[in-house]
This record gives structure tokens, sequence and C-alpha cells, in this order.
């Protein structure tokens, strides 16, 4: 009820600021501000879970000023929300042309260029954002960088990243999942456990982890170990993939 209100009344900005404005501002000035009450509507709608809706309020904003990099930056955002990464790319270039110091979306094209499993363009932008001195999170991008070379194969690379990623925040979880990931494959199985666990002690709704954990304990022999961490998966997240997948590998242990 509450978040219907939220987008209740940034709706009724938008028709204010479309009837107060118009007698006295210029033309090209009523246009940015209508894009802007429309942005913050549509990122109202992505916070929500109301993607379609969103997007349909960001192409507006953008059709009324299309030189806002905020703009194409959160269009970016919902073309990932709605799978079409190739579509995100082109919005988060936009950005980054016409403000080409902004972070944020440098760090995104990054991520858009993970989902298209382009790994070697997806390090060129994630390693500039590292280089800003004051991007607010360097965390993300670092751990980027160690998922982006774990997917090419080159885990000393890997392992370096994450690292570096928990030195700045040593309890980010996503960093020592894939810190433990790294290590089980160079073969390092007590470390890439050791991260795992860490990362279940911090945040026990991890259901990706325990995953993780499961197949070690398989690795191991463990079988009983292997059985709770999937069924903690599916407790945790009982639609989600990791959970079919998980019931699936239970099913097979039980033959």
């Amino acid at each position: 009820m509450k978040n219907i209100r939220l987008l209740n009344i940034v709706a009724l900005i938008i028709i204010y600021l479309g009837i107060s404005i118009i007698s006295c501002a210029p033309n090209s000035e009523i246009l940015k501000a209508q894009a802007e009450a429309s942005r913050n509507l549509g990122e109202a709608y992505m916070n929500q879970g109301q993607y379609t809706a969103a997007l349909k309020e960001l192409l507006e904003a953008e059709q009324k000023f299309p030189n806002d990099p905020m703009i194409h930056n959160a269009l970016g955002l919902a073309y990932i929300a709605k799978e079409r990464p190739d579509l995100a790319v082109d919005h988060f270039k936009k950005a980054i042309k016409l403000q080409p110091d902004l972070s944020i979306a440098i760090n995104n094209l990054g991520n858009a260029y993970l989902r298209l499993n382009q790994w070697d363009a997806a390090i060129e932008q994630f390693q500039s954002v590292t280089d800003d001195l004051i991007y607010a999170t360097p965390h993300f991008p670092m751990t980027n960088l160690g998922f982006a070379y774990y997917n090419k194969g080159e885990f000393a690379n890997a392992e370096k990243y994450y690292q570096e990623a928990l030195k700045l925040q040593p309890k980010f979880t996503m960093a020592l999942r894939g810190l433990g990931r790294t290590y089980l494959k160079m073969g390092e199985v007590t470390k890439a456990q050791e991260a795992l666990n860490e990362a279940v002690s911090i945040e026990p709704d991890f259901a990706p982890a325990y995953m993780d954990l499961a197949q070690i304990y398989l690795m191991s022999g463990d079988i009983e170990k292997a059985k709770n961490a999937y069924q903690q998966v599916i407790k945790i997240a009982p639609e989600s993939s990791f959970a079919i997948q998980a019931q699936k590998d239970l099913e097979q242990l039980s033959l």
C-alpha cells in the first residue's frame, strides 16, 4: 500500500509539473522537467519490479529529453531487467558519451557485457571504474573483474580481484562466493570450503553458496552434508532455478 502511494505521488508530480511550468518556462525547460519526472516514475516502477511499466516511462523520458545521461543509464538497467543486455549496451554507451566520467554507467556497461559473455569488453569497463579514485563502491567492479577472469579461465587473476574486493569490503558475500568457486577450480578445496562457509555465516539465506558447498561435500563423499545443503537451497529460495536443480540433485542422491 505504501509503495502504491509512492507511485501515485510521483504521478501527481508529473501532472503538476506539466501544468505549472508551461506558462513560465521555455519549451526545452518544460520537456526537461517532464522528462525528469518520467524518469523518477520509471525508477519507482523499477524498484517495485514492474519492469514493463518502468520501460514505458523511461522511453517517454528519453523522447522528451534524449540528452540526459541518467535517463539512458536508467533505460539500460530496465533493459537488463527485461533480459535484453544487447539493448542495454546501447543506452549505457549513450550515457557515457554524454557524460564520460559517469562511473555508474561504465560499471553497468561492464555488467551488460558480462551478461553477453563478452569477458574482455567487460574487463575493460570495470578496469576503468577501479581507476576512478572517487567511485563510492569499488568492491563491486573488483568483484566483477574477478567474475570475468573466472569465466575466461584465468583463475589467478580472478583470485587477485576477489581478494582486492574483500580488502575493501571483508563481508561482501558475492566476492567470498566467487573466491570459493575460484579456489575450487584451482584444486584448493579446503580454501574453497572456508570461503563459502564464511559467505553463508554472513548471509544465511545465500542459496547459491549452499549449492557450491553441496558440490564440495559430494566431492569429499559426505552425502548427508550435501543433502542438507540442497535442502537449505530449497528452503531459502523454493522457486529459484537453484532450488529446481537442488531438487533434481537430491532425487539423484536418493536413487
